[in-house]
């Protein structure tokens, strides 16, 4: 008998050779990366169209909101401004400000800057702060707080009157520099700054030199109870770069240093003690000395005023009466007349009468 013969297995067959495989493999590739590039234009387009779509739905947005705020708000009528309150504690006028700000009334109240307003009017040298507030429908309001002039400064070396001087400028305790269009009676009565000629002194200008910010130091510092009534600064001289001379009401002249005010002032305290106790004057002090500080008195001036008592013009002065003997003194007899009594023989003497004593008195109401 034959053997059965064995059918050839399918699977181990191969179906064809090394090249037709790769150009299969080859094919695959190609259609599976075809469809990844149609799938990404797909998205992208997708994403594309949404933005868009975005855009302008925004842009629709942005023009119909601008539309309605032109119509509502910028060309209503209704907010014209109509209004603009404003209040200051000083000496700047109200056309100043506002011209200094660019603000009209008239004009629409939404179409002001704020900020811009602000910064205008915070640039005036006479500002410190200012606050803008808008008030609906038709209303601005404006506070300004303008600096507190607390000294005259100028390069001069002797100025008689600041207000008629170009050279001189009023001074905050900032050290910011101002010229006032109007000026306050009480500006006449200010501590002036001397010899400040290290810089130069312009209007809106902060002074940048040791001797001014030390002079401004000093005057703060001198503010103190007991020291503003009893020395109370007229003049600092600051020419010399070492030293500041100060001069009070009294004429008392004071050289102070640079350095370490506050132990200066604690000084000068003592000193004034010293003098109220021993009823005198300062003349001068000098500060600058550590020990064995050089110091000059003068007697204090008393003066007695009473105004109670008027001195008449003309005093009146009584005449001098004289004291006559009795013997001789007139008698008034019968009819009112008046007779002399002679004298006797008994009380005759060889000695003369006693000469008459005259007596003036003076009476001054």
């Amino acid at each position: 008998m034959r053997p059965a013969q064995r059918r050839p297995q399918s699977r181990n067959r191969r179906v064809s050779n090394v090249r037709q495989r790769r150009q299969q493999h080859l094919l695959d590739v190609k259609v599976r990366s075809r469809r990844a590039a149609q799938h990404r234009a797909r998205r992208v387009l997708a994403v594309l169209s949404r933005v868009v779509l975005l855009a302008a739905l925004c842009a629709a947005i942005y023009a119909g909101t601008r539309e309605a705020a032109r119509r509502l708000f910028f060309e209503n009528p209704d907010y014209q401004l109509k209004t603009i309150e404003l209040q200051t504690d000083g000496t700047l006028q109200r056309e100043q400000i506002l011209n200094a700000a660019d603000l009209h009334e008239g004009e629409n109240i939404f179409r002001v800057n704020l900020a811009r307003v602000h910064d205008l009017i915070q640039q005036l040298p006479q500002t410190d702060e200012v606050q803008v507030m808008r008030t609906l429908p038709s209303e601005i309001d404006i506070r300004v707080v303008e600096r507190k002039p607390i000294a005259w400064i100028t390069s001069e070396k002797e100025i008689s009157d600041p207000f008629a001087s170009e050279s001189a400028f009023l001074v905050d305790a900032r050290g910011v520099l101002m010229k006032e269009k109007k000026l306050l009676p009480e500006y006449l009565g200010l501590p002036v700054i001397l010899g400040c000629s290290s810089e130069s002194l312009e209007v809106g200008k902060v002074v940048e030199s040791s001797g001014a910010k030390t002079a401004l130091e000093l005057l703060r510092l001198s503010a103190r109870s007991f020291l503003q009534m009893r020395f109370q600064i007229r003049e600092i001289d600051v020419s010399e770069s070492y030293r500041l001379l100060v001069t009070d009401k009294n004429h008392s002249r004071v050289t102070f240093g640079y350095n370490d005010l506050e132990t200066q002032l604690r000084r000068l305290e003592q000193f004034l003690v010293y003098c109220d106790d021993s009823k005198q004057e300062l003349a001068t002090l000098n500060l600058l000395v550590q020990r064995n500080i050089p110091v000059t008195f003068a007697p204090r001036a008393v003066a007695v005023i009473n105004d109670t008592i008027q001195p008449a013009v003309e005093p009146r002065i009584m005449k001098a009466i004289p004291v006559l003997p009795s013997e001789t003194r007139p008698h008034q007899g019968a009819g009112g007349q008046e007779t002399a009594s002679r004298p006797s023989k008994a009380r005759t003497s060889s000695k003369p009468p006693p000469k008459a004593i005259p007596t003036q008195r003076q009476r001054t109401d």
